[in-house]
């Protein structure tokens, strides 16, 4: 069908969202025609069409800036996969869905960074229902998939170049074992969200699934083998049969760590040993608490030794909403996980978020008195990072208010409550609107004398906090009104000193 060579702006996403992504080949000529969903579809229009669809995601205000989000489209799961560091770049790919082969299938996107702040999009070539998986080095040191391959079970796929846009799916696959009636792990295991790794001269993979297994062979080609169940044991408070999906397996400190999700409690790990082919632990917690919102960890580990994570954070608005944007996936920022002196897992942004800051202000000895609040003058926006230190020793409660309207009808507060032990988020006012009106609160007590610290990191429609270094809290907030943009600290129970404040405008590292 050939096309005026005007479009309108709304003509122009009706093109998007009803005819579906471009069909666009990058050697095609400068005038050749292109498809959309298999129409014709000249490279004039198809610019025009793009230049309105990005103008569009420039004005909407819940897209995070500083977060890695989808470039276009509903992805619903948007799990991040693949976590490698190779030649000196970071690669991530995440799943999305197609609708160009005539029904929604699970692809993967591919991003990678230098910074892993600013990310560079790479050919999409991973296609045909590819779901959850991550990325390890083979026997002969090529980054090599473990995935799952939706109908057919778990499988493997081996990069053809450095720049890992090319990959060769294994002839072999699927490599889920086979077995038979009177085999004795025959029926026990399911097949999906595997972890692949190599370790002396045998590949393993973690099975995911409310019983967990662990798999095994000499060759990546086969035969794959169960060697049984993936944990050795229960631990108090987690039953022994709690799904474990988008498993990562890795050492960190003298430990191991198990990062995965249970679609029930959303992401968490356990902390302890690998040995004798399973997995022993020693303690679990969760990193989302009253629903599963934080989803599908994937980790990887860089060339500075440092444990990096990403996460998908849902997106709470409903579905129609959602998909007028025109995009809906949004990560987590990434995380350093490392273990503390006392054996516990810290985390923290890395290093790098911190080149985004400009315009800088400070704010020193603010003393806030019990029951009552103090909003922090010239200090608004959405796309913010503040950073306090502390003294809440005669406090109950103690945080931030960020992100509210002057009528106080719209307001997130951010705080430590000493009695309950947990550093919280609380999103009951955030919104006149869509999101969630809940506390969500992770474990977290201050030693004695010991000041709090938190980075608070405001990004459009993604309110992250770690409190230090120990506890990361996250939720998504939708304010309705223009207006809601301010910030305040404040105090119950008892006074608080603010020895520091800084507060800096973030810049935006996405494209657009």
């Amino acid at each position: 069908m050939k096309m005026k060579a005007s479009l309108n702006f709304e003509v122009a996403i009706c093109l998007l969202f009803v005819l579906g992504p471009l069909n666009y080949h990058a050697n095609a000529a400068p005038n050749e025609e292109q498809e959309i969903a298999g129409k014709p579809l000249a490279v004039g229009e198809m610019i025009r069409i793009n230049r309105a669809f990005r103008e569009k995601l420039l004005v909407d205000r819940y897209r995070p800036g500083y977060h890695f989000v989808t470039p276009e489209g509903f992805c619903m799961p948007f799990d991040p996969n693949g976590a490698i560091f190779w030649k000196g770049r970071y690669h991530l790919f995440y799943i999305f869905q197609d609708e160009r082969s005539g029904k929604n299938d699970h692809h993967w996107g591919h991003v990678s960074s230098t910074d892993l702040i600013h990310w560079r999009h790479h050919p999409t070539k991973l296609i045909s229902g590819m779901f959850s998986g991550n990325c390890f080095i083979n026997k002969e040191g090529v980054p090599t998939m473990c995935y799952h391959q939706v109908g057919q079970g778990n499988a493997l796929a081996v990069a053809m170049d450095d720049e890992l846009n090319e990959w060769k799916k294994l002839e072999s696959n699927p490599i889920t074992p086979k077995t038979k009636p009177g085999d004795e792990h025959h029926d026990k295991y399911r097949s999906w969200d595997p972890y692949g790794w190599l370790e002396g001269d045998t590949y393993y993979a973690i099975f995911g699934g409310q019983r967990p297994a662990i798999a095994k062979s000499k060759t990546m080609q086969g035969p794959w083998e169960y060697t049984g169940d993936l944990l050795a044991h229960a631990i108090e408070g987690v039953s022994i049969n709690e799904d474990v999906s988008c498993a990562d397996l890795f050492k960190i400190g003298d430990k191991y760590m198990l990062l995965c999700i249970s679609h029930r409690l959303g992401c968490r790990y356990y902390l302890g040993q690998w040995k004798n082919e399973q997995f022993y632990p020693e303690f679990h917690e969760q990193m989302s608490w009253i629903d599963n919102a934080y989803f599908a960890p994937e980790s990887l580990l860089d060339d500075k030794g440092r444990r990096i994570m990403w996460a998908w954070i849902f997106d709470d608005r409903p579905d129609e909403v959602r998909e007028a944007s025109g995009w809906s996936g949004t990560m987590g920022l990434p995380r350093v996980l490392w273990l503390g002196d006392d054996g516990m897992l810290r985390m923290a942004p890395p290093k790098e978020l911190e080149t985004l800051r400009y315009n800088k202000r400070s704010f020193t000895n603010l003393t806030i008195e019990a029951d009552s609040e103090m909003p922090i003058k010239d200090v608004t926006g959405d796309s913010i990072e503040l950073l306090l230190d502390v003294n809440t020793s005669n406090a109950q409660q103690f945080g931030v208010k960020v992100c509210c309207s002057p009528d106080g009808r719209e307001q997130t507060l951010v705080y430590y409550d000493a009695k309950d032990k947990k550093i919280k988020i609380d999103t009951c006012k955030s919104s006149l609107g869509d999101g969630r009106k809940s506390i969500e609160a992770g474990p977290f007590e201050l030693k004695a004398n010991e000041q709090l610290k938190l980075r608070v990191f405001i990004d459009k429609s993604v309110v992250e906090v770690f409190a230090n270094d120990r506890q990361a809290v996250m939720r998504r907030i939708y304010p309705t009104q223009k207006d809601s943009l301010a910030v305040t600290i404040f105090s119950n129970g008892g006074k608080a000193t603010v020895n520091s404040l800084q507060v800096w405008d973030i810049m935006p590292s996405n494209p657009y």
